[in-house]
């Protein structure tokens, strides 16, 4: 079992940065890939970033690809999400994710998922 708590999220003018936070508890925190997807209303949730458990691999998706960073501290069972150059289309909430092992790149893979936290982008 994984629990999931993002922080982190707030309003940023465009060209802004923000690093959202995911606190995790649980046996298995430190054997999961981690990842953030986000989502906004009437659309499907949709893959950001993820880091491997091991922390030597990160995936991006091409939208965010060169402007965020994904990164995950085992010692204080945490993952980030930093955000720079943000633009209006990055608004969504982000939920944070993970999955036992293997890098989860789908809202199928995930096997665990944090409340989200909102992050608006004004132009």
């Amino acid at each position: 079992q994984v629990q999931l708590v993002e922080s982190g999220g707030g309003l940023v003018q465009a060209g802004g940065s923000l690093r959202l936070t995911c606190a995790a508890s649980g046996r298995t925190f430190s054997s999961s890939a981690l990842a953030w997807f986000r989502q906004n209303p009437g659309k499907e949730r949709e893959f950001v970033a993820a880091v491997s458990w091991r922390g030597s691999s990160t995936r991006y998706a091409d939208s965010v690809r060169g402007r965020f960073t994904i990164s995950r501290d085992n010692a204080k069972n945490a993952v980030y999400l930093q955000m720079n150059s943000l633009k209006p289309e990055d608004t969504a909430v982000y939920y944070c994710a993970a999955k036992l092992l293997a890098v989860p790149l789908t809202t199928g893979d995930v096997e665990y998922w944090g409340q989200g936290t909102q992050v608006t982008v004004s132009s």
